[in-house]
C-alpha cells in the first residue's frame, strides 16, 4: 500500500514538472537550441563521468575491506546504478546488495547495506559543500537553501554516529549480546532477537574501515575526486550551449539535480531532474531564453542516464545475469533467513 502511495505521488510530481516545464517554451526555439548545441563536448563529459565511476567503485572497495575485486565492484555498483536510473523508489541499492552475496567469498547482507549508507551520506555533505560553494558565488534558490540546511546537519551527524560506532564496534556488540542474554535467555534456535544481533555483527563490518584513518581517509578522497569529476564533466557540458560556464551554476545544477533523485518521481526522475536544474540555472542568470535551459537539462538527463545504460548493461553481462533473474534473486533474498552463527 505504501508502495502504491509512492508511486502515485512520484507520478504527481513528474506529471507537474512536465506540464511547467511545456508550458515555460515554445517547441521550435526548443528544437532550434538542440539543433545548434555544440555536441563536440560531449565526448570529454563522458570521459569525466566514467572516471567518476571508477573513482566511486574505488570508494566502495575501501569501505567493503577488499571484499570485492575493484572490476566486480565496478560492476555491481553500475548495475545498480541503471536500475536506480530506470525503476523508482531505489530499488537498486537492494539488488547490489544481492549481486555481492553472489561473490565469492560472499558479502554479507547488511556489511553491503552499511557500506551503501556510508557512500549515501558521504554524497550528501558532497552535495552540501557544493550547494555552499554556490552560496559562496551567488544566491541560491530559498528551496535549495532550505534542503541544504536540514541535510547538511542530518548527513554530518549521521556520519559521526557511524564512524564512533565503527569505533566502538566491540563495546557495541558487548552491549547487544547482554541485552540479548537478558531478554532471550532459555530460548533456542535463532530467535529473532540473535538473528538481529547476527544483523548488527554485519553492519558493524561494513563499518570497520572507518575506524582506520587510513581507510577513511580514502574513503573521503575518492568521494572528493569523484564529485570533483562529476562537477569537472558539468561544466564541460555547458559549453555546448552556453558561451561561458560557470563554475558556480555547475555546482547548483548538479546539487540539484541531486536532490531531486530524492523526491518521488517518475521512472528516470523524468520531469522532476529536469526541473531541478532549470530551477538551479534560474537562480544564476542561466535561464534566460527558457528554450536553451531546457535543452541543456534534457542533455544533462540524457548524457546521465546514456552513461548509466551503457556501462549498467555491461555489468550485467560481466555478472551473467538478466534484470529478470535479478528480480528473482532479489526477492529470494528477502525471504531468506539469516542463520544464527556462534561468533556473538
Amino acid at each position: 500500500m505504501n508502495r502504491w502511495r509512492i508511486g502515485l505521488l512520484g507520478l504527481a510530481v513528474g506529471l507537474l514538472a512536465i506540464v511547467f516545464i511545456v508550458s515555460q517554451v515554445n517547441v521550435r526555439a526548443l528544437a532550434t537550441a538542440l539543433e545548434h548545441a555544440r555536441y563536440i563536448y560531449l565526448l570529454p563529459t563522458f570521459a569525466l563521468l566514467l572516471a567518476g565511476l571508477v573513482a566511486r567503485a574505488l570508494r566502495w572497495r575501501v569501505l567493503l575491506n577488499g571484499s570485492l575485486p575493484l572490476l566486480r565492484a565496478f560492476n555491481i555498483m553500475n548495475v545498480a546504478y541503471l536500475v536506480n536510473g530506470v525503476l523508482p523508489l531505489r530499488i537498486g541499492e537492494v539488488a547490489r546488495v544481492y549481486l555481492a552475496t553472489r561473490a565469492d567469498p560472499p558479502v554479507p547482507v547488511f556489511q553491503t547495506a552499511s557500506t551503501i549508507v556510508v557512500e549515501r551520506l558521504l554524497d550528501l555533505l558532497a552535495v552540501v559543500l557544493l550547494l555552499a560553494g554556490a552560496l559562496v558565488a551567488g544566491p541560491v534558490p530559498d528551496e535549495l537553501r532550505a534542503a541544504a540546511a536540514v541535510a547538511g546537519p542530518a548527513a554530518l551527524v549521521g556520519f559521526l554516529a557511524l564512524v564512533f560506532l565503527s569505533w566502538q564496534r566491540a563495546r557495541a556488540l558487548r552491549l547487544l549480546a547482554v541485552l540479548v542474554g537478558r531478554f532471550d535467555s532459555g530460548r533456542s534456535g535463532a530467535s529473532p532477537l540473535r538473528r538481529l544481533s547476527v544483523w548488527f555483527a554485519q553492519f558493524l563490518d561494513g563499518l570497520a574501515p572507518l575506524a582506520h584513518p587510513r581507510a577513511l581517509l580514502y574513503a573521503l578522497g575518492w568521494t572528493a575526486l569523484g564529485w570533483g569529476l562529476s562537477v569537472t564533466a558539468g561544466y564541460v557540458l555547458m559549453l555546448a550551449f552556453y558561451p561561458v560556464a560557470s563554475w558556480a551554476a555547475t555546482c547548483l545544477y548538479i546539487a540539484a539535480a541531486a536532490f531531486s533523485i530524492a523526491v518521488p518521481a517518475l521512472p528516470a526522475n523524468l520531469g522532476a531532474y529536469e526541473g531541478s536544474i532549470l530551477l538551479a540555472l534560474g537562480a544564476v542568470g542561466y535561464g534566460n531564453p527558457p528554450e536553451v535551459a531546457v535543452a541543456f537539462a534534457l542533455v544533462v538527463h540524457g548524457v546521465n542516464l546514456a552513461v548509466h545504460v551503457s556501462t549498467g548493461m555491461v555489468g550485467f553481462m560481466q555478472e551473467g545475469i538478466s534484470l529478470a533473474q535479478l528480480s528473482q534473486g532479489v526477492q529470494g533474498m528477502r525471504g531468506q533467513k539469516v542463520m544464527v552463527q556462534d561468533e556473538i
